[in-house]
């Protein structure tokens, strides 16, 4: 593994970003897969370190592995400037949530309401994908902290990842519209 993966402290980093950007909020060790994400409930940035270093492993560019956290917390940062919109969406984020507890994706898959749940779902988080990037955006212009391509790069591959996944669900959704219409 890369010497500055390893000899990073990434608690530290997260850290002296939010200081570095005058704001502050609890960061958490989390093993839950995810590179790094903003609790809006817990009002929290978790990060795993794991997850992280095999997501910098798996760039289509190089970077540092530093500017890499620092452009996701101010990413994270980004999300919690918009926390007023993330929390008026808690209602209906809670709906989804509980109707992806109660079937499994394949019963959701074979249903055209459940689906488009999930693709509203999908809708939303990509609306608060980009507004976090572009609050970020703001971060990165108004204190430095990381160059504008790797920003933009880092940016563009972490919206890929959302865009991914939307059109795969709406994808079987008009697969399953169109079945559904032959019958």
């Amino acid at each position: 593994m890369n010497n500055q993966v390893v000899s990073l402290n990434v608690l530290q980093c997260i850290d002296g970003v939010m200081k570095s950007v005058c704001m502050k909020e609890e960061i958490r060790k989390v093993h839950d897969g995810i590179n790094m994400s903003y609790n809006f409930i817990g009002k929290y940035i978790g990060f795993d370190e794991g997850r992280l270093k095999i997501a910098y492993g798996e760039l289509a560019f190089f970077c540092s592995f530093e500017t890499y956290v620092q452009t996701l917390t101010m990413h994270e940062l980004g999300h919690a400037i918009d926390l007023p919109a993330l929390e008026e969406s808690l209602a209906r984020t809670m709906e989804i949530f509980t109707m992806k507890k109660s079937f499994t994706m394949e019963e959701i898959y074979q249903s055209p309401d459940l689906l488009e749940m999930l693709i509203e779902e999908d809708e939303m988080n990509l609306v608060f994908e980009v507004t976090a990037w572009k609050n970020a955006y703001k971060l990165n212009e108004r204190y430095q902290m990381v160059n504008l391509m790797d920003f933009h790069s880092i940016k563009n591959t972490s919206l890929a990842t959302y865009n991914k996944l939307s059109q795969n669900h709406l994808q079987v959704y008009r697969q399953l519209i169109n079945e559904n219409s032959l019958n």
